[in-house]
């Protein structure tokens, strides 16, 4: 329980739900922050402004994560957070980042599953980034490739991997013909999964015999001094050139032609 942040509730007035709305978040949220979970750093910040008190203050075991976050950004990598797991990423900065993107959003993966999963309205949050402008490129694994055969041998769950592409694909089908938004499929080796917005990068490092859900994921951020994010975006350029459009086949969606 974190009865800092309770009190603080509390003694400015407020209600979880007034809280809530302040932050953008749901109540339920809320909740959770003031049983124990710490939010994003953005929401921290939200937090701590409308209730008038140090961040420090709410939240003190965050002092040496932030100043280890400030010192990783100021590297050579450009490395501003890191997170052992993909789960462990906040599914709040999943959507931000997705919703704040006003140029460009590129995803490399193999079946990608968790991304429509744990967000039901990707689709149609894509189609509105591209209405707005942003060009989203989207590249899948092939499910007939060699690449996800070995994969899926080396994961150790045979043709499952090629049964979660062909799945996960029909969630962006009516994405197809969207100006703006294209999707691609590669037959290539993937050493990272990558999902870029605009200037963010966010790496999922490919373990050997692992799925990806169970490997880190560094978060990149372009700045003059960062060595690290144009080698990876250029390697998303490299497999986007050879990878081919997919065009969904609507009389039988889990196939491609």
């Amino acid at each position: 329980m974190n009865e800092r942040l309770r009190t603080a509730i509390t003694e400015h007035g407020l209600t979880f739900e007034a809280l809530a709305d302040a932050c953008s978040v749901d109540p339920k949220t809320v909740s959770r922050w003031v049983a124990g979970r710490i939010p994003h750093r953005r929401h921290r910040w939200a937090v701590a402004n409308c209730l008038a008190v140090d961040e420090m203050y709410i939240w003190p075991e965050q002092r040496t994560v932030s100043s280890t976050s400030e010192l990783a950004a100021s590297q050579p990598s450009g490395i501003i957070e890191t997170y052992t797991n993909r789960a462990s990423v906040p599914r709040d900065l999943w959507l931000s980042l997705l919703r704040d993107a006003t140029h460009q959003i590129d995803v490399l993966v193999f079946s990608g599953t968790f991304f429509a999963q744990t967000n039901p309205h990707i689709a149609r949050m894509l189609r509105e980034r591209a209405e707005a402008g942003v060009r989203i490129r989207l590249c899948f694994g092939d499910p007939d490739g060699a690449a996800v055969v070995t994969r899926g041998h080396e994961e150790g769950i045979g043709d499952t991997l090629a049964a979660k592409i062909r799945a996960s694909l029909t969630y962006y089908r009516n994405l197809v013909h969207v100006a703006g938004c294209e999707i691609r499929l590669h037959d290539t080796t993937l050493y990272n999964s990558l999902f870029r917005y605009d200037e963010h990068l966010l790496v999922n490092p490919h373990i050997w015999g692992q799925p990806a859900s169970a490997n880190p994921i560094l978060r990149l951020r372009n700045t003059a001094s960062s060595e690290w994010f144009a080698p990876y975006t250029a390697s998303f350029d490299a497999v986007w050139a050879t990878a081919r459009p997919w065009t969904p086949n609507h009389r039988h969606p889990y196939k491609e032609h």
